[in-house]
């Protein structure tokens, strides 16, 4: 039984698993017990830990011995996190190991797979709710605590660690006097090709007098919202590592001197669903409830936009 799977390149049938634990049954009948199976140009290599199999597959002519290296790394990481590496563990945890998943490989090319190296982060201003047991946190980092009714906030910290614009937005706007002014604006998503930036808005503002817009648009839509003097470009979906471009044109009649310091800057809005800046992750979420009543303990994260500017040229 297929526990869980990550296919980071698309290049293989998810059901093409199904396949290796028939060829599997057949080795062991054999008593072949070689880490490495080939089949219809497809190579599965695995290692066995207590009754979980880890494998991975490929259709080019991998290095196995590292590709094997690292599968037992792989398994030393989720002993490391859940202290037994077994199919119930798997199960009490999928969405952490999926997590470890995405850290350790990044578009089917391993990444580190050293705990050791592993940034640590520097947690300042740090709040908690008065529900919290401060004692067993500064014993263990563990915050446990009763929760109120209703919604609130467990916990607030901030961050000055140095992180770059996870959009990046570059604008050219070339005046022609009297006449027109056309913007070229590029935008670009500096985060990992897994995560998707969604409902991303940018704002740009556009002369007071401007008048006569015209769009193209690789992606998403434009709209020119006059009272506010600035056109907003909306982009629903906006992938990892992806590159978008807008041209504006706008009839202009009249044209002031250019203030070049009052320029107001580009404004940018999103939401990035599973994903946090600093990484910090939840490693788990224990509810203990002595009074029969079911709880579904889970975890959300998501990044969102808070005064995100950038200048224009």
């Amino acid at each position: 039984m297929m526990l869980m799977m990550r296919n980071y390149k698309g290049d293989l049938e998810t059901n093409v698993i199904d396949k290796f634990n028939s060829l599997l049954l057949e080795r062991e009948e054999e008593n072949n017990t070689t880490p490495v199976i080939q089949t219809e140009g497809v190579t599965f290599a695995y290692i066995k830990h207590n009754n979980v199999y880890l494998v991975a597959t490929t259709r080019r002519n991998a290095n196995v011995g590292l590709v094997l290296q690292f599968l037992h790394k792989l398994a030393n990481i989720f002993v490391e996190y859940f202290k037994e590496l077994e199919e119930e563990s798997i199960k009490d945890n999928f969405v952490l190991v999926y997590e470890l998943l995405d850290e350790v490989m990044d578009f089917g090319l391993p990444q580190t797979t050293d705990r050791g190296k592993s940034k640590s982060v520097e947690l300042e201003d740090t709040k908690f709710h008065q529900c919290v047991r401060l004692s067993r946190f500064e014993n263990d980092r563990t915050i446990s605590f009763i929760p109120p009714d209703g919604e609130f906030e467990l916990m607030s910290y901030r961050l000055s660690t140095h992180v770059k614009p996870l959009i990046w937005v570059e604008s050219i706007i070339e005046r022609h006097a009297h006449s027109r002014v056309e913007y070229m604006i590029k935008a670009k998503s500096q985060f990992k090709r897994r995560s998707t930036a969604n409902n991303v808005e940018i704002i740009i503002p556009v002369p007071n007098d401007a008048d006569s817009p015209k769009f193209r648009t690789t992606v998403g839509s434009c709209k020119w919202v006059p009272e506010n003097s600035t056109v907003i470009w909306t982009i629903k979906s906006f992938p990892g590592g992806k590159e978008f471009l807008m041209r504006a044109h706008f009839g202009l009649p009249t044209i002031d001197s250019e203030d070049l310091e009052g320029k107001p800057p580009i404004q940018v809005k999103f939401e990035i669903p599973y994903f946090t800046v600093s990484g910090i992750q939840v490693r788990y979420l224990k509810i203990i409830e002595k009074s029969g009543y079911q709880a579904l303990p889970w975890v959300r994260y998501i990044t969102q936009n808070g005064d995100y500017q950038l200048r224009t040229n």
